[in-house]
C-alpha cells in the first residue's frame, strides 16, 4: 500500500517565511535570542521573516496558535514555515487547523520536538515536511549558526539538493541558558562525537521517511492520529530521537516495542535512530557515564528493532535530534541507508 505525498515547492530570494510558535513561545520569553535567530534566518536563506500574533505570545490559546498556521499558509507569499521550538500541548492545536488551505497551497514546514504533530498532520494529508530545526535552539544561541544546519536548512526551503548526511566530529546536549547574555555568543559545552553504530543487513536502502520525537509519536498513537495500516510505510525509513527529558533507556525501549507491535517496525526497511541528549542543566554526568546512557539506549531499541524486524537496516547516532549540531532531514521524503557502505543520503526536494 502507497501513501502518495506532495513535495511542496521551494522558495526563492525574497519570499516570506513564517516563523511561528505552536507550542511554547520562546520568541516572546527570551526575545533577544530570537531577534538574533531571524537575523541569521534572513542570511542563511534569503527569505524575509514574517511574524505572526502568537509567535512571542507566551501561553496563547491552542485556537490562537493554529489561526496563525493557517494564516501562514493561506498567505500566498508565505512559502515556508519554520517553528521557533517545540513544547508540549501542540496535541491541542492539530483539532483547529485547517486541512483545506495546507492541501490548497502545501508549503514546507520545518520544525522539531513537539511539532512531530504537525509533522504527522501534514503527513496525513499527503504533504511532506522537514524534521529538525528550530530558530529558537539552532539559530539564535552561540557564535554562529552550525555549517550542517544552515546546509540542510537551505536544502529544505530554497534549493532542494540531494546531500550526505555526516557526522560534524561535536555535539552539546544543551546550550547556555537563554536568559544570560553569553547565549547570544557562545555555545554549549561541546564533546567529540562517538562513530556511528550501524545494525543489520549490509545492504542499501532508499526508502521515504516517517517519524520524529518518540515521546510525541506515543501521544499521536494515543490519540488515534495516525489512523493508517502500518502497510503504508512498506519500504520506508523510520526516524526517531528522544528529547530533552531523557527518559531511562528502559523506557525508550518501551515506546519502540509499542511500534512493533503496531507493526511498524515490521513494515520498514531501515531505522535511523539520533544521537541523544543524556544531560541538561541541572545535571551532566561525568563523561563516561554519559558514554555508558547513550550506549544503554542505543542497545535497548536496536534490541526491539531486530526482533521485530531482523532485516531493516539501523544507524544509532545520527546528529537530526535533539542534540547540537543538527541535520534538518525530509519527512515524507526520499533517505538512502547504505548499510554496506555506511553512509547516508538525503533528497531534499
Amino acid at each position: 500500500m502507497s501513501h502518495d505525498l506532495v513535495h511542496p515547492r521551494k522558495a526563492r530570494a525574497g519570499d516570506h517565511i513564517a516563523v511561528v510558535s505552536p507550542s511554547f513561545a520562546a520568541a516572546g520569553a527570551y526575545p533577544e535570542i530570537h531577534e538574533q535567530a531571524m537575523r541569521r534566518l534572513a542570511d542563511v536563506t534569503g527569505l524575509v521573516p514574517v511574524e505572526y500574533p502568537t509567535t512571542r505570545a507566551v501561553g496563547a490559546p491552542p485556537e490562537a496558535r493554529a489561526a496563525d498556521i493557517n494564516a501562514a499558509f493561506a498567505d500566498p507569499r508565505v512559502r515556508g514555515i519554520l517553528a521557533v521550538v517545540g513544547g508540549e500541548d501542540q496535541i491541542t492545536v492539530v483539532p483547529h487547523l485547517d486541512a483545506g488551505l495546507a492541501r490548497a497551497d502545501p508549503k514546507p514546514f520545518v520544525g522539531t520536538s513537539d511539532n512531530t504533530n504537525l509533522h504527522h498532520w501534514l503527513w496525513g494529508l499527503g504533504i511532506s515536511s522537514f524534521y529538525g530545526g528550530s530558530s529558537q535552539v539552532h539559530l539564535g544561541p552561540g557564535p554562529a549558526v552550525d555549517d550542517i544546519h544552515a546546509r540542510s536548512l537551505r536544502a529544505a526551503l530554497v534549493t532542494g539538493e540531494r546531500l550526505e548526511i555526516t557526522d560534524p566530529g561535536e555535539s552539546e546536549d544543551y546550550g547556555i541558558d537563554w536568559a544570560d547574555p553569553l547565549a547570544l555568543e557562545s555555545p554549549g559545552e561541546r564533546e567529540p562525537t562517538e562513530l556511528w553504530s550501524w545494525f543489520g543487513p549490509r545492504r542499501s536502502v532508499t526508502g521515504v521517511t516517517w517519524g520524529g520525537c518518540l515521546e510525541v509519536i506515543q501521544w499521536i498513537l494515543t490519540a488515534g492520529r495516525f489512523p493508517f495500516p502500518p502497510e503504508v510505510l512498506d519500504g520506508g525509513v523510520l526516524i526517531i530521537e528522544t528529547s530533552e527529558k531523557l527518559l531511562p533507556a528502559r523506557e525508550v525501549g518501551w515506546i519502540v516495542r509499542s511500534l512493533g507491535e503496531r507493526g511498524i517496525l515490521g513494515a520498514v526497511d531501515a531505522v535511523l535512530v539520533a544521537r541523544p541528549p543524556v544531560s541538561d542543566h541541572a545535571s551532566r554526568p561525568v563523561a563516561v557515564d554519559r558514554a555508558r546512557l547513550r550506549a544503554e539506549q542505543r542497545d535497548a531499541v536496536v534490541d526491539v528493532v531486530t526482533r521485530y524486524n531482523p532485516e531493516a537496516v539501523v544507524c544509532v547516532g545520527v546528529p537530526f535530534g535533539h542534540t547540537r549540531p543538527q541535520w534538518i532531514l525530509p519527512h515524507g521524503g526520499l533517505i538512502t541507508v547504505d548499510g554496506a557502505e555506511r553512509r547516508i543520503f538525503a533528497d531534499y526536494r
